[in-house]
Parts: structure tokens; sequence; C-alpha cells
């Protein structure tokens, strides 16, 4: 048996699918504009989620070197079948958005190149075997919608020889309630000779729900399940501590139990930072419908499931870029690979690009999801020359907090920015002396729920440069659909360097 506390895989992982393969699950989530794209974890216990690989880990793989934040990749499906697995997945914005899939022997990859199906409309898309055939669904808006923001989800069969759409067209659903907007990240799955479509329903927000059809066919018609939404905590109220629950996909395991990963947020004072995680809850079948969490209706915040744990990941994180400047798979950049980064000297030497943070494009910045609602992230750096570097969380271009430490003749510099709708503030400064005898620099960054606290330590002396509101990093007040990153970045024109030698993360402030 394995206890867990949710959500099972924290920090910005949204959109959550799974497949089962023998006794190991594979997830996929959603990645947008950062690269790499899709993370794939494993896991025996359905608790233990082991990161395995990105299936968009090449440069021209996919293009998201213009796509805007909060475009990219979006809700991908993952399968497994006659010895493959399938990814099916969505670009959206820039210059080839499209649905499209890939291909691989193992979840860890590689992954192929795409299969572009020009003619798959929307977003959102999965794939599903059955009859023999391999079969396309997506979501798009209603054809002749009844409201605003209906959506409708389509189906169409996928020749795998071809890697083209063929057949006819089925519309299968468009909503289990009248007025519901937004039905969409559609997953379709067998059980007991039904074919189940589980949907998102009510927008990725505080109205986001799981509903679910049936259908003797996988053409349809579906019917809805008369318990519609099966899931959803749009009903607790604004102050309970897990909101936005949606997005489901289901599994069987090899026991015969069944289990749902759903997406989730952790909220403080309606408010949430981290971004949309990945929960864990227990299903079963009752009348021939799944009840998700039966006696309880809402995701639980402990339980256990029935297999051996596996090794969880480490709560504290040190990179020792003295040691090593191998990038870890938990850093991502923006857009495009970090070829910002230059692996000589004595550490990981970060190289000004043509844009900064609050630009479009590839900034020099490197950024591992923030997953506790309080937790001290921290960077040793050698002092910058002709440049501005830093510490930044970052939630979008418009929207960030930042340190920034920059040298002149006199001495240092330590500025904490905040930077709301494209405006900066800065909040705080702190000047010192400069004295060759000091070294390196350290700068760190401590959540404690809605309040960042920015500090700066030079030899022996810790200055406190600011507080800053964290409500800056929420989707509540910069929109989109990603969570937080934390990391190092450099600006300051082309040719503007910074050394990091180390970079710490730790759950909690003790």
């Amino acid at each position: 048996m394995t206890e867990y506390s949710n959500p099972v895989l924290s920090g910005f992982h949204p959109d959550p699918s799974v497949c089962r393969v023998g006794d190991t699950f594979y997830l996929a989530s959603s990645s947008f504009e950062y690269f790499p794209g899709i993370p794939l974890h494993s896991s025996t216990d359905l608790v233990t989620w082991n990161r395995i690989g990105h299936a968009i880990d090449r440069p021209g793989q996919v293009p998201l070197h213009d796509v805007n934040d909060s475009g990219g990749l979006y809700a991908p499906t993952l399968r497994h079948h006659d010895g493959l697995f399938y990814l099916a997945c969505t670009v959206v914005g820039g210059e080839h958005p499209g649905s499209f899939y890939l291909t691989a022997t193992d979840a860890a990859g590689p992954w192929s190149e795409p299969v572009w199906l020009d003619d798959a409309q929307g977003i959102d898309p999965t794939i599903h075997f059955a009859d023999g055939k391999a079969w396309w669904a997506g979501c798009r808006p209603a054809a002749s919608p009844e409201w605003e923001q209906q959506t409708e989800i389509w189906l169409r069969e996928l020749d795998l020889d071809a890697g083209t759409l063929v057949g006819e067209e089925h519309v299968l659903w468009t909503g289990a309630l009248r007025g519901a907007v937004w039905s969409e990240g559609p997953h379709l799955f067998d059980h007991d000779g039904w074919v189940y479509l589980v949907t998102a329903e009510g927008g990725t927000e505080r109205n986001h729900a799981v509903s679910i059809a049936r259908s003797r066919s996988v053409t349809g018609p579906f019917e809805g399940c008369p318990r519609n939404p099966i899931l959803t905590h749009r009903h607790l109220g604004e102050d309970f501590p897990v909101q936005n629950v949606g997005h489901a996909d289901l599994v069987e395991a090899e026991d015969g139990s069944w289990w749902a990963l759903v997406l989730g947020v952790r909220s403080l004072d309606g408010f949430h930072v981290l971004g949309r995680e990945t929960f864990l809850t227990p299903v079963a079948w009752q009348d021939g419908w799944p009840v998700l969490n039966p006696g309880v209706g809402r995701l639980s915040e402990t339980g256990s499931t029935p297999w051996p744990g596996g090794t969880p990941r480490p709560a504290t994180l040190h990179d020792d870029f003295t040691a090593s400047t191998a990038l870890g798979a938990h850093w991502l950049s923006i857009r495009g690979p970090a070829d910002f980064v230059d692996s000589g000297g004595d550490g990981l030497v970060l190289l000004s690009t043509d844009t900064d943070l609050s630009g479009d494009g590839t900034p020099a910045f490197l950024g591992m999801r923030l997953r506790d609602p309080e937790m001290r992230a921290s960077m040793r750096v050698a002092p910058p020359k002709h440049a501005t570097a830093g510490l930044a969380l970052r939630q979008s271009a418009a929207f960030h907090l930042r340190l920034e430490l920059s040298m002149d003749e006199h001495g240092w510099r330590a500025d904490a920015i905040a930077h709301e709708n494209g405006v900066d503030s800065v909040v705080g400064t702190v000047l010192g002396d400069l004295d060759p005898a000091n070294g390196d620099m350290t700068l760190a960054a401590e959540l404690h729920g809605l309040e960042v606290r920015f500090s700066i330590t030079v030899g022996a002396d810790t200055h406190t440069v600011a507080e800053a509101d964290a409500r800056i990093l929420s989707s509540e007040r910069a929109g989109g659909f990603v969570g937080t990153l934390v990391g190092p970045f450099v600006a300051g024109g082309l040719g503007a360097a910074v050394t990091v030698r180390s970079f710490h993360y730790r759950p909690g402030l003790s």
C-alpha cells in the first residue's frame, strides 16, 4: 500500500493524460510555450511519478519560437496500442498551429517527428483504438451554437498508414448541461462493452468540471450520465483550498481497480501561483457509470493505492554547476532550446539574447516549476560584469517578479522588481560597496503564501531587499494557463553574461 497526499504531481502539470502498460502507468501533461515540451512521467503506484523525458525535445521538431505566452502545446492524450505509444497534441498560435501525433516504442523516447493532420480542427485531440481502427477526436466551436462558447466534440477515422483523417465525420457531444461552455479535453476509453467519452466542461477556472457520456459505438450516439458532472469543486465556494477541478483521464489498473487523474489548483484567498497540478482519486463503477471518490464526492487531501510505493523524487534540489554544467530535465526555457547556455568556465554561463524577460522570443532564462506553497530558491553567482543578472519568478512576459543584480565602478546594486501588466515597479533596493574579498553572491527568493521575500548575501552579510506581492504570479491576476517558474536570468544586450555556480530549491522556509 502507498499513501499519498494530493496533488500527486505538484507544480505546473495540467491536463493529465494517463495510460497503462503492464504494471506501469504513464502520464503526459501540457507544457504550452516551454521547452522541452510535454513532460512524461511513469509510476507503478499512481503516486510516485518519475520524470522519464519529454515528447518534444529536439529543435525544429515542433515550432514554438513564435507562440504567445500560454500558447504552444495544449492538452495531450497519451495512449498505447500494439507495442507503440501514441501522443496526440495541438499547437496553438505561431506559424504552424494545428494538431499532430507522435509515436514511440518507449515512452521515455525518442519520439518520432510529428504527423500533422491539416484537417483536424480545434484543440485537445485524443486518439482511440476500436473495431480494428484508429479514431481521432477533438474539440472545436459548435457549428450551430445554441449559446456563446458552446463547443462540440467531433470524431473521424485516422488512417495511420497514410497519416490522414478519412471517412465520415461524427459530432459526438456538445456538453452535458444546457448552457455549458467549453466542453473540451475529450478522452475515450472502453469498459464493459461501452465506449465512454469523458470531457472537461465549464472552462478551466472556478466552474471547471468533469462530465461523461457513453455509447455502444465509438461513432455514437452518446448518452450523458444522469449524475453529470461527475466531479467538480465549483459548488464548494471560493474559500475551498482546491479549486478549478476538471480535465480527467481514467485508467484501469492491472488488478481491475479504476483511478482518475485530474487537474486542480491549490488556492489561497482566491489566488493560486503554482499553476494547475495533477491530483489522484479512486473510481468505482455503479450502474454502468464511474463514481469518482465514492462516499466523498470531491478530491480528498490524502488517500492510498494498493501497490508498494516507488522511490519519491527528492523534495530538495541542488545543482552544483561547478561540478557539472549538464542541465537536468527539470530546467525549462522559453519557446526553444537553451542555446544561450555555455558550459565553459567554473559554472553555468548564461549569455544574454536579443530579448529580456519582458519580451517575446527566447530570453536567457532557465526555470524550474515552482511546486510548493512555501519554498526557498537560491542561486550563487559570480559578480556579473556589463550585465544585469538575477533570480526570477516567471508567470509570463507581462507578469513576473525578479531580483536583479548589477555592478559598476562604485559597487553592487540589488533591485527587487514587480513586473505587472508589462510595467516595472521597483519595490526595494539595496546598495553595497565593491569588495573583491567578498567573491560570489547569493540571491534568494522565499515564497510564503502570497508573499515573496527577496534577499542577497554578500560575504557574511545577508540583506533583505524587499517583500513583494505574489498575487502578480497568479492566473487570477495574470490570466493564462501556466504556473510559475523560478530560476536564473541574464540581460543587458548581446555579449552580457553571468556565471551561475549553483542553484538550490527546498520546500518550506525553516
